[in-house]
């Protein structure tokens, strides 16, 4: 049996495959800690061999080095449950696990990943390879510094453009001026001026993201993803439109943008993380 989790900064979702049958679950990452999520599937189902987990924070060489928007309290899960389980556990960043299931999906050696969810977050797949930096840091957007501000990102710094340009950035800015929580799309088309204003800065910053990512990658495909852009598809064309004069302009007359056709590309990737483990 292989289990297959996606811990994202509000939802853990897990898919448990046999032979048989496939048993999905999925509950809040707020109220779940994810060791006690895994031990409790194994006592339940202890022929479990694989673990592939895509995690929302930094990762390396099967460690939590940080996680911004979630709490954690054994870092060191591969060595935790390998140690202790007869199995194998993988572990990497979510949108690393995600831009290889995009990269399956268009079958491109060419696929940046450009997700919008709780964070923000993005992954490169260049000639094949997932581009990963010295310590698997590589393609952090969300914590690039972008405009000093007066609330704090979940990793706590105060010039993220995750402040900005995410569903966790909107809710910190909506409840700093008291504006109950309402959708994107009702924020743009408020008669309210500072409702408007945060719509605006939020599509402002994702703008940024998108062709800050097309300028320094150079990507065939920019695969947008995650509840942001799930819940908000009109964002797609805005960006096709608003990109000109953003991004530098010879890479982006080669790229192609599209919106993400998988249910979850972040536990997709996560199932090939068996096959991924070396690279």
């Amino acid at each position: 049996m292989k289990l297959s989790i996606d811990v994202g900064g509000t939802n853990l979702r897990s898919e448990l495959h046999s032979q048989s049958e496939i048993v999905c679950e999925d509950v809040s990452s707020q109220e779940n800690d994810l060791i006690d999520f895994i031990e409790a599937k194994l006592q339940s189902y202890p022929l479990i061999s694989f673990i592939g987990i895509a995690f929302a924070g930094q990762i390396y060489k099967g460690e939590i080095l940080s996680a911004p928007n979630l709490r954690i309290k054994e870092p060191k899960i591969k060595e935790y449950f390998e140690s202790r389980y007869n199995l194998i556990l993988e572990i990497d960043n979510d949108l690393n696990c995600a831009v290889r299931a995009e990269a399956h999906y268009f079958q491109s050696d060419s696929v940046l990943a450009l997700y919008v969810g709780t964070g923000l977050g993005s992954a490169f797949i260049d000639n094949g390879q997932l581009v990963r930096g010295v310590k698997n840091q590589a393609f952090e957007i969300g914590h690039i510094p972008y405009k000093k501000s007066t609330l704090a990102c979940g990793c706590g710094k105060t010039n993220c453009l995750e402040l900005y340009a995410s569903a966790s950035g909107l809710n910190k800015w909506m409840h700093y001026y008291n504006i109950p929580n309402v959708s994107l799309l009702e924020l743009e088309n408020s008669p309210e001026t500072k409702n408007r204003e945060i719509a605006f800065a939020f599509k402002e910053a994702l703008l940024f993201a998108a062709g800050t990512l097309i300028t320094i990658a150079n990507p065939k495909i920019l695969v947008l993803g995650g509840g942001v852009i799930k819940h908000n598809p009109y964002l797609l064309e805005w960006l096709k439109e608003s990109l000109r004069g953003q991004a530098f302009s010879a890479s982006l007359d080669e790229v192609t943008l599209v919106i993400s056709e998988l249910q979850n590309g972040a536990i997709s990737g996560a199932k090939l993380l068996e096959e991924h483990k070396n690279g």
